[in-house]
């Protein structure tokens, strides 16, 4: 894979430059459009001279380097022997914990939910004093609506962690 990526970038390269060294024309028409082109046969094309382009070939890269990359995609997959492991009581007792902490969090979003339904008041909250301007109290109406909906996600994806514990 790796091999036929750096070949098809060689090719493009090899490509690219060669097409850089062809001539390069200015074809202006009749309605002043101007349009480059790389042969000057048609009327209104003058030659352009541009600066040449100089190309570095990467660095190439050493064996070891590749040998090491290939075993850490081959390591990567199985867990490594001195890798640190979790007896299964403790493992239990970390998800307790992480089922706890979200059901709080489910229960802060619900409260949370509740409040903004209430100040919302079915699309009708009541306008505050600071709000003589109709076009600010429609501006917190949609801030209300917008909260509404992304604390009811944010329910639906911690449900939805939840259920993934085991």
């Amino acid at each position: 894979m790796k091999s036929q990526l750096f070949a098809m970038l060689a090719l493009a390269a090899a490509v690219s430059g060669a097409h850089a060294q062809t001539d390069v024309f200015l074809c202006v028409d009749g309605t002043g459009k101007k349009e480059y082109k790389n042969t000057g046969e048609t009327k209104g094309c003058k030659k352009i001279d541009l600066p040449s382009l100089t190309m570095v070939p990467a660095a190439p890269v050493p064996k070891k380097a590749v040998v090491q990359t290939a075993a850490v995609k081959t390591t990567s997959a199985s867990t490594p022997s001195d890798f640190p492991k979790v007896d299964s009581d403790t493992q239990k007792a970390r998800d307790s914990d992480r089922k706890q902490i979200l059901m709080d969090e489910v229960k802060t979003e619900e409260q949370k939910l509740a409040n903004l339904k209430k100040e919302f008041n079915n699309g009708e909250p009541e306008r505050r004093g600071d709000e003589r301007n109709y076009a600010k109290y429609q501006e917190r109406v949609g801030l209300l609506k917008d909260d509404i909906g992304r604390t009811e996600k944010n329910i639906e994806a911690l449900k939805r962690e939840l259920a993934n514990i085991k």
